[in-house]
């Protein structure tokens, strides 16, 4: 049986203009660390105004710059622990 031992909890807030979207991603780690990323979408002229269409692009956006640097992150903690350089991590 598998046991939860710690909990993220990511926060986005987004910032709209009408014509951008805006998103800025957070987590902060058990060891008290905290990751942050930006994501944005533009509307083109000719589409209609729909905000939570910004917001799940720039956001998707966001949370993906932040699994990016959470990778690289964990990459250079394998690194350090082991003395070594380590085969990349791949999504």
């Amino acid at each position: 049986m598998m046991k939860t031992v710690v909990g993220w909890h990511v926060e986005l807030e987004f910032q709209e203009d009408g014509q951008h979207t805006r998103a800025a991603a957070l987590v902060r780690l058990p060891d008290g660390s905290e990751v942050r990323a930006h994501g944005r979408a533009s509307r083109h002229h000719t589409d209609s105004n729909q905000p939570r269409v910004g917001e799940e692009i720039a956001g998707a956006r966001a949370l993906n710059e932040l699994a990016m640097q959470l990778l690289t992150k964990a990459h250079g903690e394998i690194d350090e622990a082991s003395g070594r350089t380590s085969q990349p991590i791949h999504v």
